[in-house]
C-alpha cells in the first residue's frame, strides 16, 4: 500500500493528485433510522438535551431529549416541527449509528490544521486521531460523476478531538451530494462563518454561528450528544433536500405527524445497509493504491 507524506504547511496543495486512486464506488453510510427525521437533534443523556436557536431558519424537524422548554427560539423559524422530548427510539438509533461510525476503517488521513488551503477530495473515509481545524480553507468534494459517492470524515479517532472551522467552505462538485457526506467527531463541533455540508454527528456540543451569512445554507443535519446552539444559520435538512439522509429511505416515504414517522421508522430502522467497502460482486473497492491507513482508525 502506498503511503504519501503530506505536508500542508503552505495550505495550498490540492489533494486530487494525492488521492487519485481512491474508489469511485460510494460507501454505504450507516443508517440513522428515526434520527434521520431531524435537521437538529440534541440527544444528551438523562433528558439533558438543549437547543438554542437565534435568528436562524431550520428547514426540518428540531428535536431534544429534554422537555419542550429545552428548545429556546429567538427569532428562529422552524419550518417543520419541534419535538421534545424525542422518543427513546430516536436516541437509541442516533447512539447506535454514532457507534457504528466509530468503527469504520479509514482510507485516508486528515492533517491537524489547514490554513489558507484549497483542497479537493474524492470519495473516501478520512481520519485524524485528534482535533482538526480548518481556517480560511475551501474543501471541494469531487463526486467524480457518481451521485452516490460518499465521504466520511472522522475526527478524534483516538478518543478525543474537536472539529473547528472558521471561514471554512465545503463545496460539492461533479455530482457530489451533501447528504452523502458525514462528519463524525469525538467531541465538539464549532463552525464560525463557515459553509459546512453534510450530516454532523458530534460526541459533544455543536455550535454554529453565521454560516457564511444569508447567501450560503448548511445542507445537512446537526446531531449531537450534547447541546446544539445556532446563531444566524440557515439549515436545509437532508429530508428537506429529498435525500432522506442516512435513514435508508426517501423523503417521500414520510407521511402523517412526526411522531407517527418516528414510530413507523423504528420498525424499519435496521433495514438500511451497514457500511460496506465492497461492491455487489464482493470485490474490495479499496485498491492497493488507496491512501492513508486503511483498516485502522487513525
Amino acid at each position: 500500500m502506498f503511503k504519501h507524506q503530506q505536508c500542508f504547511s503552505t495550505g495550498l496543495i490540492a489533494l486530487a493528485a494525492l488521492f487519485s486512486t481512491a474508489p469511485i464506488q460510494a460507501q454505504t453510510l450507516p443508517a440513522l433510522g428515526t434520527a434521520s427525521n431531524f435537521a437538529v437533534l440534541s440527544a444528551a443523556p438523562n433528558s439533558g438535551g438543549a437547543v438554542t436557536c437565534t435568528a436562524s431558519t431550520i428547514n426540518g424537524n428540531v428535536g431534544s431529549s429534554g422537555p419542550m422548554s429545552s428548545v429556546v427560539q429567538t427569532g428562529c423559524t422552524v419550518i417543520r416541527s419541534v419535538i421534545a422530548p424525542v422518543s427513546a427510539q430516536v436516541l437509541t438509533d442516533f447512539n447506535n449509528t454514532y457507534s457504528q461510525y466509530a468503527t469504520l476503517p479509514c482510507t485516508g488521513t486528515l492533517d491537524t490544521a489547514y490554513t489558507g488551503a484549497t483542497l479537493r477530495l474524492p470519495p473516501g473515509v478520512y481520519c485524524n486521531a485528534a482535533a482538526v481545524t480548518f481556517t480560511n480553507t475551501t474543501l471541494t468534494l469531487d463526486g467524480l460523476g457518481n451521485a452516490k459517492a460518499a465521504w466520511i470524515f472522522k475526527v478524534g479517532t483516538g478518543g478525543t478531538g474537536a472539529l473547528t472551522g472558521t471561514n471554512f467552505s465545503v463545496v460539492m462538485a461533479n455530482a457530489g451530494q451533501p447528504c452523502n457526506v458525514s462528519w463524525w467527531v469525538a467531541q465538539a463541533v464549532t463552525m464560525t462563518t463557515s459553509s459546512l455540508q453534510g450530516t454532523v454527528l458530534a460526541g459533544a456540543a455543536i455550535t454554529m454561528t453565521g454560516l457564511a451569512g444569508t447567501t450560503t445554507t448548511f445542507n445537512g443535519d446537526a446531531l449531537a450528544k450534547a447541546a446544539v446552539t445556532l446563531t444566524n444559520v440557515n439549515i436545509n435538512s437532508c429530508q428537506a433536500l429529498g435525500s432522506g439522509g442516512n435513514g435508508g429511505r426517501s423523503h417521500g416515504e414520510h407521511h402523517g405527524s412526526d411522531h407517527e414517522s418516528e414510530d413507523r421508522d423504528s420498525d424499519h430502522s435496521e433495514r438500511g445497509s451497514p457500511f460496506n467497502p465492497f461492491n455487489s460482486n464482493g470485490e474490495d473497492n479499496r485498491s492497493s493504491g488507496d491512501h492513508g491507513h486503511s483498516g485502522s482508525n487513525e
